[in-house]
């Protein structure tokens, strides 16, 4: 090749790369012409454009922080004097209510609620679901960083924590039927005709795990960990309503698919969300215990005594307390004086005395005691109380008739599951609950 033709290809090439370099510092200068304020002040206006642009406002679910709490259902309406009407499911209170917004500028855009509204209440220190939340509420916010949109969603974080917050668009059903939430939250809760025991099942499409499934309902929260020895996956998980059923985060991911959205189907209790390939999950009831121990051995007799105290100041509202559990001690109570209660039901296994309940009474009453003998049913892993003889500490007395049905419980010919718990309440004591085998009786107790 000859020189000037060498000097020709090189300088065409150099050209090339100094109009390349022209553009590069144009888009540069482009991207940089403006000053931060200016920058700021056109994102407030396109986040200002947004919040104005959907016509029934918009939806958010905020788990404030899903490895404690569930979310909370939002809806929004936005009016360009700076007022904004809203409703959440946060109790059973949907109405709407309307307060005032702003958008403010600092280091960063961000969503204001300036007055008092639903939002709020996610927000107060001194209301709070549970001990572990005293003075730090819901851990929610009221103010949210703007951080873009994307596929028609309005992007935020929460300024308290970072949680990120992400606005869809409302309809018309989503502010019809908020109240519809609550109605699911009770199928969530589950019906006292249902069963007291539930699982989540996993399916890839050819392999299938199950977990146990624990919720509460004053978080929303659910806690569910595999039960099959070697295979150590958890899913724990905050819960939101919808009208069909359950929203979940973190997602469930299962054969690499994370599924959020549970539907609710109302002939069996169960909540089940699809993916592709065969892939789901399911939240479903079961008749027995997913794993049944050998608790129930530890009090049969010749065994040393052991004493299972139900304090009621403690566990009445314990979340393995059944609402069956509760509502037959709430009948014993209703039919005593007002100053007296079940203050304890106390269960002596193997004591110099034999075994017994002892059901103690607040305002004075003295104690009954239903003393019993024990068998099992190594089958089915149940232990079973026998009748012996009633007694007021002093004198053989006839079954107290007000005490019947809650005794009774205990005196299934069908057996009692008794499981020693991982959790403590209040104190340090080992938890043991026990629960019937036929019935959705369950009753929390202390190892004393």
């Amino acid at each position: 090749m000859k020189i000037k033709n060498i000097y020709k290809y090189l300088f065409a090439a150099i050209l090339i790369l100094h109009l390349s370099a022209c553009n590069n510092n144009t888009d540069a200068e482009q991207l940089f012409n403006q000053t931060p304020t200016e920058r700021l002040n056109a994102q407030k206006s396109e986040l200002s454009e947004a919040l104005l642009a959907s016509q029934f406002g918009w939806k958010a679910v905020y788990f404030t922080d899903n490895t404690v709490l569930g979310g909370y259902t939002h809806l929004f309406k936005f009016a360009q004097d700076g007022t904004v009407e809203m409703a959440s499911d946060f109790d059973a209170d949907t109405d709407v209510y309307k307060s005032e917004y702003e958008i403010q500028l600092g280091s960063t855009v961000s969503l204001t609620f300036t007055t008092k509204n639903r939002i709020h209440l996610l927000s107060e220190s001194d209301n709070y679901p549970i001990p572990a939340l005293r003075a730090k509420g819901y851990l929610g916010d009221f103010q949210f960083l703007y951080y873009g949109q994307e596929n028609g969603e309005i992007i935020f974080k929460a300024n308290r924590n970072g949680t990120e917050i992400r606005f869809v668009k409302a309809t018309a059903d989503d502010w019809a039927n908020l109240s519809k939430n609550l109605v699911m939250e009770q199928n969530v809760i589950g019906s006292d005709e249902r069963p007291l025991f539930r699982l989540l099942e996993t399916t890839d499409g050819t392999t299938t795990h199950k977990f146990d499934f624990a919720f509460s309902e004053v978080t929303r929260f659910a806690e569910s960990n595999s039960i099959e020895s070697g295979y150590s996956i958890s899913y724990n998980m905050g819960v939101g309503y919808t009208p069909t059923g359950i929203v979940v985060s973190p997602a469930v991911e299962v054969g690499g698919q994370k599924l959020t959205n549970f539907v609710y189907n109302d002939a069996d209790g169960s909540f089940t969300a699809t993916g592709t390939g065969g892939v789901k999950a399911t939240i479903k009831y079961s008749n027995k215990p997913l794993i049944l121990t050998d608790d129930y051995k530890n009090f049969l007799d010749a065994k040393p005594q052991m004493v299972l105290g139900y304090i009621a100041a403690n566990l009445y509202t314990a979340p393995t307390t059944s609402t069956l559990a509760k509502s037959l001690i709430d009948e014993v109570n209703a039919t005593l004086p007002a100053n007296q209660k079940i203050s304890r039901v106390q269960i002596y296994f193997n004591s110099p005395y034999g075994n017994y309940v002892e059901y103690r009474f607040s305002g004075g009453k003295p104690s009954l005691y239903h003393n019993f003998t024990t068998s099992a049913d190594d089958t089915n892993k149940t232990i079973l109380f026998t009748h012996d003889s009633w007694d007021n500490g002093a004198a053989y007395i006839p079954a107290p008739a007000f005490l019947k049905k809650l005794d009774d419980e205990f005196f299934n010919p069908s057996g009692l599951y008794i499981k020693k718990e991982a959790f403590k309440i209040t104190y340090s004591n080992t938890i043991y609950t026990i629960t019937s085998s036929t019935s959705n009786f369950r009753i929390t107790t202390y190892q004393l």
